[in-house]
């Protein structure tokens, strides 16, 4: 059974590595890999968990944080996360799924938008954990897309302010510096 990856600490508390080995398992059943890199998907979970480390958090938040895309992007169910983690660990991840799946892209994202302007500040600190990753990511892989999903980002940003106040600081920057980041990517690659 998976219970420590990488650079993880060793020191991390039951829930934290029960929850990592079971996300783990989820994502690796179905051969998850990142988008651009083909790494096995673990890694971006553990990435929103380290960031959601850094500042004040719970340790639900770090379980929640690993287990944050379990029910988006496999077979898990809500019901399977409360049997295994707990209703508390289950709302924080049904809050940070994504619901709304109506419409086209730009219809969809603006639901989701303000669906998320009323998730718990709890499930706010992983959201915006979650973007700075995905941020970091997408611009480093594809400036195209990122003017997109920067785009839509923003949109979220700006309704999306419950959250921990220093990623969110650290968001709005990233999303400023990223969008500035594409554009000259996209230039020098003369796209």
């Amino acid at each position: 059974q998976l219970t420590q990856i990488d650079g993880m600490s060793s020191t991390q508390s039951p829930l934290v590595s029960k929850a990592l080995a079971y996300a783990a398992a989820a994502h690796g059943s179905i051969d998850h890999v990142r988008k651009y890199t083909g790494e096995p998907y673990i890694h971006h979970p553990i990435e929103v968990m380290e960031i959601v480390s850094s500042v004040p958090h719970t340790e639900d938040m770090l379980a929640a944080a690993l287990l944050h895309d379990t029910i988006e992007d496999t077979s898990v169910t809500q019901e399977d996360i409360n049997r295994e983690f707990g209703p508390t660990i289950a709302k924080l991840v049904m809050e940070l799924t994504d619901q709304c799946h109506e419409g086209n892209r730009a219809a969809r994202k603006s639901a989701e938008a303000v669906r998320l302007s009323s998730v718990s500040r709890d499930a706010q600190t992983i959201k915006l954990a979650d973007f700075i990753s995905n941020t970091r990511s997408i611009l480093r892989h594809d400036p195209g897309f990122a003017k997109v999903y920067l785009r839509e980002k923003a949109q979220v940003l700006a309704v999306m302010t419950s959250g921990d106040a220093s990623l969110y600081s650290l968001a709005t920057s990233l999303t400023e510096c990223a969008e500035a980041t594409a554009e000259s990517l996209l230039s020098s690659r003369g796209n």
